[in-house]
């Protein structure tokens, strides 16, 4: 059990390294010059990444040095068998930055025995600085968040998103968006997980699901959710699993009918011609 002190001490370093990716990110925005794929199609890497993970990787090394550390462009590094495992995305939501479409934030995890505890997900274009730590709550700009209270889907703002291998599995979550759709005032694609998950934390959003995530885009974000009395489970309201790669959070009070709609959906008919589905 963590001491609340050590909490706050360790909110402060996820706040202090999320700040430094930012500035890194905000200095970069409109001046690439060079973006890359790194495999999938749009799934895509600039010097701003690489950078603001330096910048963040810094500050935890810092003050962290005996804690084991996964960062979206490097890997592994620190010390590996530690309980404690900060997981970094230096620039989530890549494909936005690249197009300066302004949704895209750096997200700043930490797992201590495997739980998601604490997170910072700054985003650097709207200077929204959203935190929080278990049992301490959740903060935008410093100020007390809470989820929305919206309990119908038939009145909610839904959003979720699309992984970069949709082109080549039937499980894409098409049929999921196109279904819900109908059933909701809407859903969005702001095309970053942590965002997402911190304007359900906020109200702005009742709801999110998504596959194909990866953990340092949901370490930080899951936190924000729970901390401003959202939930967080597997689409079947089972456990969450953060290696799973999907993810159902919500406000709590559509999560039933929301996780019994996307339980009972099936995936849209597609046929494959040269390995991309049409």
């Amino acid at each position: 059990m963590i001491h609340s002190d050590q909490l706050h001490i360790l909110l402060d370093v996820a706040t202090e390294a999320a700040l430094a990716g930012g500035a890194v990110v905000q200095s970069y925005l409109g001046k690439l010059d060079d973006i890359e794929e790194k495999g999938r199609p749009g799934d895509l890497v600039t010097i701003a990444d690489r950078e603001a993970e330096q910048a963040v990787l810094a500050v935890l090394q810092r003050h962290c040095p005996d804690h084991a550390i996964l960062a979206e462009e490097s890997g592994r590094s620190g010390i590996q068998d530690s309980p404690f495992l900060w997981a970094i995305d230096p620039l989530d939501g890549t494909t936005n930055f690249a197009h300066q479409y302004p949704f895209f934030a750096v997200s700043v995890g930490l797992l201590v025995e495997g739980v998601p505890t604490v997170g910072a997900v700054f985003d650097p274009f709207h200077q929204d600085l959203f935190r929080a730590a278990k049992g301490l709550g959740a903060t935008r700009n410093r100020r007390p968040i809470c989820v929305s209270q919206t309990g119908q889907l038939r009145h909610s703002l839904l959003v979720t998103g699309f992984a970069y291998d949709r082109r080549e599995t039937a499980d894409n979550n098409y049929a999921e968006f196109c279904h819900l759709t109908h059933l909701t005032q809407g859903v969005r694609r702001s095309g970053s997980a942590s965002i997402d998950l911190a304007y359900v934390a906020c109200g702005r959003l009742d709801g999110y699901w998504e596959r194909g995530l990866s953990p340092w885009d949901l370490a930080a974000g899951v936190v924000l959710v729970e901390e401003a009395g959202g939930r967080v489970t597997a689409y079947d309201g089972g456990s969450f699993d953060l290696s799973s790669g999907r993810i159902l959070a919500t406000n709590g009070h559509l999560h039933a009918e929301l996780s019994r709609v996307l339980c009972q959906i099936t995936p849209l008919p597609v046929t494959f011609l040269g390995g991309q589905l049409v």
